[in-house]
């Protein structure tokens, strides 16, 4: 259902440990309430938001912490977000705690989410070559 987690993310966020559980809830449900028209769903075992069947947001459990990733987030121009490599469009920031989530900084974000796609839906019919949505 847009704009509201999924079940199967609900359950995941449930399932987390502790100290990761109200990352997870934040995130979820502000994702959601900012991307109301996004599907939510498991996808790499991980929850992601899609808009028109492009990955656009999502989260997973590492060692370092709960990982927030915007699939196209390096073109966002944001601080707050870390771009590992140049291939790929990705850009992420790590949470050990709710306390640590700016809420503004993550509604600018979606914001951006919305505005600057890349096409990863089809990257596979293009070989691995990421064009440019909208």
């Amino acid at each position: 259902m847009p704009g509201t987690a999924s079940d199967e993310v609900r359950l995941g966020v449930h399932t987390q440990e502790p100290e990761h559980k109200e990352v997870c809830h934040v995130l979820a449900k502000d994702i959601g309430r900012n991307l109301p028209e996004a599907e939510s769903r498991i996808w790499h075992a991980h929850p992601v938001w899609f808009l028109d069947g492009n990955p656009t947001v999502g989260y997973s459990k590492q060692k370092p912490g709960i990982r927030l990733m915007f699939w196209s987030g390096a073109d966002f121009n944001e601080p707050g977000l870390n771009v590992v490599g140049k291939k790929f469009k990705d850009a992420s920031v790590l949470f050990n705690a709710a306390s640590e989530i700016d809420k503004l900084a993550l509604e600018r974000w979606i914001g951006k989410a919305r505005e600057i796609q890349w096409d990863y839906k089809n990257i596979s019919k293009r070989k691995g070559r990421l064009e440019r949505l909208k």
